[in-house]
């Protein structure tokens, strides 16, 4: 995968983070559809965190491959 593909995924996680926000009823956080939107919240982060770590790894691959 390429720079470009992480970074428009990083960007579609953000949107999707930013959706499920105005999903979220602040009284009521963990019922309904408030508990969807969570979940969503979570698991975008987690997409994130993920693309990130492989953005890393294949620096350090790079970098191994050169030295």
């Amino acid at each position: 995968m390429n720079k470009t593909l992480i970074l428009i995924l990083i960007l579609i996680a953000l949107g999707l983070i930013a959706y499920n926000v105005t999903l979220l009823n602040f009284d009521a956080l963990f019922e309904g559809d408030s508990l969807i939107a969570a979940i969503g919240i979570v698991a975008s982060l987690c997409a994130i965190v993920l693309l990130l770590i492989f953005m890393t790894a294949k620096k350090i691959e790079e970098k191994v491959k050169k030295g």
